[in-house]
């Protein structure tokens, strides 16, 4: 993850069964990139979620990119 957003995301295991979230909030990485997916805009987020902001999305997105580029994908039989 780009180092300007290192301490913007956090896991916590007593935060959010231990999700990826904003630092200093219970707003999951995962949340946001559902609201993104279904066209949300950034405004719309940073209204519904007062205690975001444009670099809190940023990171969320860079965090779950640098999760995806190690992640082992292991390709499932087909029976």
């Amino acid at each position: 993850m780009e180092e300007k957003f290192i301490n913007r995301i956090e896991i916590n295991p007593n935060v959010m069964l231990g999700k990826p979230v904003v630092s200093g909030t219970r707003i999951t990485v995962e949340l946001i990139l559902k609201k993104l997916s279904h066209n949300i805009s950034e405004d719309e987020i940073l209204s519904d979620y007062p205690k975001l902001t444009r670099k809190d999305i940023q990171a969320a997105i860079a965090y779950a990119a640098a999760a995806l580029s190690t992640e082992e994908i292991l390709p499932l039989e087909v029976a």
